[in-house]
């Protein structure tokens, strides 16, 4: 600490004068010395001043977001003695700022690689802001590349290539300065010389000390001469400095008869020089001969206590700045820089216009939204998947944003445009309104694909890209499920064969064979033992009784409800017959197929919440009953952590981008006629803190918007009564996707039939059709507001629309209590044509303060009445019917205890009924429930209503037909 007395204010009118002369143009000046005997600045009082500081920040901070914590590690390779000294100070300074440190010790043989997989984890862990390498590191170790390989945002050493490039360079920005040298600057800084047009000269090119000073005082506007060991006529060039900065690891190199009266001195030296008064035998002195040095300076750094504990200090308000600049990044919102669209007139193709709009790489989507390097695997350049650590990282730290349900009216067979609508909606809020917004759609079956139907990427100047990625692979999420689903069905089989030709000894003996002289049960088969009451744990210490009772799940073949998957639209494998061939002795049984998507696994993945919880739903799932009519599950087959396994990547979103630029989680794709027809628990969770503000922030929220398989009557319930129980979370708003063409096709117009030429009904205006037909737009209102959810109406447009009947929609969804009906026109001028919708719903959203979902039925109701409500309330049935089947279906269930779980019907989406014939709001029919099975591990029971199927047929014409790959490999014919 500077003195305040009338010999330091001598000392600085002396000062003065030299600066004056300096300023002049004078290099040098004559004063006598008693006027400039060097004042001290002391580097460890203003040292204890600046963590003092940080401390007191950090505690401000940390009242203002609880979970504010800086931290620090130290990575120290061997033990030198000096390294250790200096690792304690770092240690007692961060303690004493309120910094979390901890050091990792590693031994002086470790290898590189190892090292630098250390240092890689570190990077990624999102609670270490600032990491550390102890230098000097042992030789067999490049030290240029492990400083290198700390991120940028945690190098507060200061020494990687970006910040000591940044450095370098003029006006460069460097993330932290580096702290010896930033700890000298601090110390000129406390001395109040005024820098600019002074002589530096810097004794030392380390890239540590010497070469980052020089260009901080550089940037200081000082002119600055760099001595070092090849450097002639050094005293000389010192006694031109006006300020001297010492960093050649030399002890008394620097005379005081070197130094210019009234310069600076700053001593970064730390050497050791034998001293017999000394207890250790020596004394620590500095690069200058500070008894001759002071006579001739008005300032000088002491060593110790001079650049020293500047270094600490400044490492102390790096850590801190790290830790400031991570909760600063975390609380902005997602900020998305849309891209361009060129729209044409007439729009061309799907597959045309995606291939035209080159999309943006996923790393810079990423980066926007908030996702850290760490947390996101790149397939290739425009698709990825993103870590469940997102969640896990922002889930105390962010309020959820809006969340929005697209849902529709009962469609035509040509469908009505609900996830153009979701990729028109978010296109207008991300791109147009400046709002952060997040798509969240399924990932599309190939079946349906290659079939009839054609992709899920939406459409027009409103889908995902690249559509023919979204459409084909992906990220092989779905040949996941295939091969995880079809190891279950051949673990069942097999099961059933070997106990049919085995002996209850010889079973149980192969079944917990000896490996390595021992025994031992595997996790799933420990979990089997505790089913069973069996506590032992040891395979040699069950009694015969207790091992049959375990090794024999005694499977009754015609309970089986798990069927092999393939992701085509093959009608010939819906029914077949397994063990034909003469090495399964005779053992045959009739199963079929289901398309991959219809698999209780991929219901499993929609619905977890995480890693954990889906071993343990897929540990649950019920494959079927033994003859006593016990529920045997995947995890008495064995085979549960297998399946996890298999699809341990599969749970994680896949993050792509629409056409303007906007981000898209695709995760997940239950069959919506079976399942929920909705993307993933997760994909929402994840979106949702993406898009939401830090907590206690009044920053506008952003919006994730998703879609519900089909009609409201099935995607909308089952949407709220069976993801909404799963995930906790309740809509803000709903939107129903309603044309003109349902519309008119409810309210008597002839049937419209893919591939065909639509009716003149459908091309000329007619606006009492639209009005007859709004009865089942007014039903579906009345069903979403059912659960609570304000409803906003989308009138998607198609070109021989008339202004007449989109104002008779608007008037009737009005009248049936909708809070808007909005004309959106996505579909030809992407999110610009949604832009009235966007606004509407950013008005809705708002409007609704209620946060808890509301359901259609209680739990605790039978499985029987939760069938009636749902076939009364959302479809205006007059009840349901029950077949024999269903009844004892019912019965077992109930016995097993699953009656208390959510149920949904499988039935057409082309009415509100059963019977896909029966239009607009049909009234006195009664639905057939031909089937009921189990889905347990997804947590819900399905209905079979009159003939669904579970694996869709190819038609005649099939648009894999259309499908090429040209000469560049581009794919061609998607629709």
């Amino acid at each position: 600490m500077l003195q305040n007395s009338a010999k330091t204010v001598a000392r600085r009118a002396g000062l003065a004068r030299l600066v004056a002369s300096a300023a002049r143009g004078t290099r040098s000046i004559s004063v006598t010395s008693p006027a400039l005997a060097a004042e001290v600045l002391s580097g460890t009082n203003l040292a204890k001043r600046i963590r003092s500081t940080a401390a007191d920040a950090i505690t401000v901070k940390q009242n203002e977001v609880p979970g504010f914590k800086p931290s620090l590690v130290i990575i120290q390779v061997g033990s030198r003695p000096d390294s250790s000294a200096y690792v304690r100070m770092k240690l007692k300074a961060s303690k004493e700022s309120n910094i979390h440190c901890e050091v990792i010790r590693l031994a002086e043989d470790v290898s590189e690689r190892e090292l630098l997989n250390h240092i890689e984890k570190l990077n990624d862990d999102t609670n270490v802001h600032g990491v550390l390498i102890q230098l000097p590191l042992p030789k067999h170790i490049d030290e240029v590349k492990i400083t290198n390989s700390v991120v940028s945002a945690k190098d507060v050493d200061g020494f990687d290539r970006y910040n000591t490039g940044e450095l370098a360079k003029r006006g460069g920005q460097p993330l932290f300065l580096p702290c010896t040298p930033h700890g000298c600057m601090k110390l000129l800084e406390e001395s109040g010389v005024e820098l600019s047009g002074k002589h530096a000269v810097v004794i030392g090119r380390s890239d540590i000390v010497g070469t980052p000073v020089a260009a901080m005082l550089r940037n200081a506007d000082c002119t600055v001469t760099i001595v070092h060991s090849r450097s002639t006529n050094i005293p000389e060039i010192v006694r031109g400095a006006d300020i001297v900065v010492a960093a050649v690891g030399r002890p008394n190199f620097v005379k005081g008869e070197w130094i210019k009266p009234g310069a600076v001195v700053i001593d970064v030296g730390i050497n050791y020089v034998a001293d017999s008064t000394k207890k250790s035998g020596q004394r620590l002195v500095g690069d200058v001969e500070y008894e001759t040095a002071k006579e001739k300076a008005s300032f000088i750094t002491p060593v110790p206590g001079g650049v020293g504990p500047m270094t600490i200090a400044m490492l102390v308000e790096n850590v801190k700045l790290a830790a400031e600049r991570q909760l600063q990044k975390e609380s902005q919102l997602a900020r998305i820089t849309p891209l361009p669209l060129k729209l044409l007139d007439p729009v061309p193709s799907d597959i045309a216009i995606s291939r035209a709009q080159t999309p943006r790489h996923i790393t810079d989507i990423a980066e926007e939204l908030g996702i850290k390097d760490s947390e996101l695997e790149p397939y290739g350049h425009y698709k990825a998947k993103v870590s469940l650590d997102v969640f896990k990282r922002l889930e105390h730290r962010r309020e959820n944003g809006y969340y929005v349900l697209v849902a529709g009216i009962t469609p035509t067979p040509l469908g009505e445009g609900k996830s153009t609508t979701t990729m028109g909606i978010v296109q207008a809020l991300g791109a147009h309104l400046g709002l952060p917004a997040i798509a969240n759609v399924r990932q599309p079956s190939m079946g349906p694909t290659f079939g009839v139907k054609g992709g899920a990427a939406g459409g027009g100047y409103a889908q995902v890209i690249p559509m023919d990625e979204f459409n084909m692979h992906l990220t092989g999420d779905i040949h996941a499920i295939g091969a995880a689903n079809n190891l279950l069905a051949a673990a069942i089989d097999t099961r059933m064969f070997h106990e049919a030709t085995q002996g209850d000894k010889a079973l149980y003996k192969r079944l917990v064979p000896v490996k390595k002289g021992k025994r031992s049960f595997s996790p799933s088969m420990l979990k089997r033992l505790s089913k069973l009451g069996i506590q032992e744990t040891n395979p040699d210490s069950l009694s015969e009784e207790e091992a049959a009772k375990f090794a024999r799940l005694d499977i009754n073949p015609d309970t089986i409800t798990v069927k092999r998957v393939l992701d085509v639209n093959d009608r010939f494998v819906r029914g077949v017959t397994i063990g034909e061939a003469p090495t399964e002795k005779g053992f045959t049984r009739k199963t079929g197929f289901d398309i991959t998507v219809a698999s209780e696994l991929m219901a499993i993945l929609a619905l977890s919440s995480d890693l954990h919880d889906l071993r343990n739903r897929v540990g649950t799932m019920v494959i079927g009953s033994n003859h006593q009519g016990v529920p045997i599950t995947t995890e008495d087959v064995g085979c549960a952590g297998a399946i996890t396994a298999l699809l341990k990547d599969a749970i994680k979103p896949n993050l792509m981008q629409t056409l303007e630029g906007t981000p898209v989680f695709v995760h997940a794709g239950p069959f919506a006629n079976i399942s929920i027809g909705a993307s993933s628990v997760i994909a929402d969770k994840v979106a949702l803190k993406l898009a939401g503000r830090p907590v206690g922030s009044d920053a506008r929220k952003g919006f994730v918007v998703t879609e519900a398989g089909f009609d409201f009557t099935m995607g909308g319930e089952r949407f709220f009564n069976i993801k909404c129980r799963a995930s906790g979370l309740k809509p803000d708003v709903t939107v129903l996707v309603a044309t003109v063409r349902a519309l008119k096709l409810h309210g008597g117009a002839p049937d419209v039939k893919p591939g065909q030429s639509l009716p003149e009904e459908y091309l000329q205006e007619n606006v009492e059709l639209v009005r007859a037909g709004c009865a089942n737009l007014a039903k579906q209102i009345a069903n979403a507001k059912t659960y609570g959810s304000p409803v906003v109406v989308a009138i998607n447009q198609f070109s021989t629309d008339t202004a007449e009947e989109i104002e008779a929609i608007r008037q009737e969804a009005l009248k049936a209590g909708a809070l808007d009906a909005v004309p959106t026109n996505h579909w030809a001028q992407g999110g610009i044509g949604a832009e009235n919708l966007a606004h509407a719903v950013v008005k809705a959203a708002a409007s609704n303060e209620s946060t808890t979902p509301q359901f259609l039925y209680d739990l605790d109701q039978t499985v029987e009445q939760k069938l009636t409500t749902i076939a009364q309330k959302m479809y205006g049935a007059d009840g349901i019917e029950l077949s024999d089947l269903a009844k004892e279906q019912v019965k077992r269930y109930e016995s097993q205890g699953f009656g208390n779980l959510p149920i949904c019907i499988a039935k057409t989406q082309y009415s509100l009924s059963h019977d896909p014939k029966l239009k607009n709001v049909p009234s006195g029919f009664t639905v057939p429930i031909r089937e009921v099975k189990i889905s347990a591990g997804a947590g819900y029971l399905y209905a079979l209503a009159a003939a669904i199927m579970t694996i869709p047929g190819l038609p005649t014409h099939a648009g894999f037909m259309n499908v090429e790959v040209d000469e560049k490999g581009d794919i061609e014919g998607l629709f």
